[in-house]
């Protein structure tokens, strides 16, 4: 049987170019890997568009907005998206990027009742809301109803502050999180593509050291 072909390009091509950066050990784990993306605004579809380029086998991304003007200075998307569901516009981008990759998307409200049953068969969760309320909401509902998974969540990414304050820490054994834990949207502060970029650089670069085995920061 051949090889499946996308955009002209063969799956084992998309292989051989990632076994070039990676050995065969790191690129088994990270494309039999899964992970869940809380969130498709900055921080999120950044974060998918990531591990995508990395590689990551599996995707379920979970948001309920759509696409607005603007979104655009700091988001994954660009004009052609706007009016689309996130949950439609993203995993056409990460097709390009990957069309091989496994994506599930669901339209959906996250809250404290349904995350447990949304998330539980994932090991790793990328929260990635904007409002604290939000973040703290999602963190909780998972950590107490999935036992086996892991968060990534994002905290304090707002403003043109040195992106240099923005770490990632681990605050439980199963919660680590990325940003610089202070600087949130307010009507002194702004939201910049740079900063939320590195701050979701943070969360996808932790994800992936989880699934290669790496459990510190």
């Amino acid at each position: 049987m051949g090889q499946a072909i996308a955009g002209g390009v063969a799956e084992g091509q998309l292989k051989e170019a990632l076994l070039e950066r990676y050995t065969p050990q790191m690129y088994e784990k990270i494309s039999g890997a899964a992970v869940a993306i809380a969130g498709l605004g900055g921080l999120g579809s950044h974060i998918a568009v990531m591990l995508a380029r990395a590689g990551v086998g599996r995707l379920f991304l979970v948001d309920f907005d759509r696409v607005e003007l603007t979104n655009l200075n700091r988001q994954a998307y660009d004009l052609s998206h706007l009016g689309q569901r996130k949950t439609e516009a993203l995993p056409g981008i990460l097709q390009k990027i990957n069309p091989y990759l496994q994506i599930q998307a669901q339209n959906i409200r996250v809250t404290a009742e349904n995350a447990p049953g949304l998330f539980g068969g994932y090991p790793i969760l990328c929260e990635a809301f904007d409002k604290p309320e939000q973040k703290a909401m999602l963190v909780s509902a998972v950590l107490e109803g999935c036992p086996q998974a892991v968060v990534v969540s994002g905290s304090g990414m707002a403003g043109y502050g040195s992106a240099n304050s923005i770490v990632t820490r681990q605050k439980m054994s199963r919660l680590y999180v990325s940003g610089d834990g202070e600087t949130e949207l307010g009507q002194s502060t702004c939201l910049m593509a740079s900063r939320v970029m590195v701050c979701a650089a943070h969360q996808a670069n932790m994800a992936i050291r989880l699934i290669l085995g790496e459990k510190g920061v």
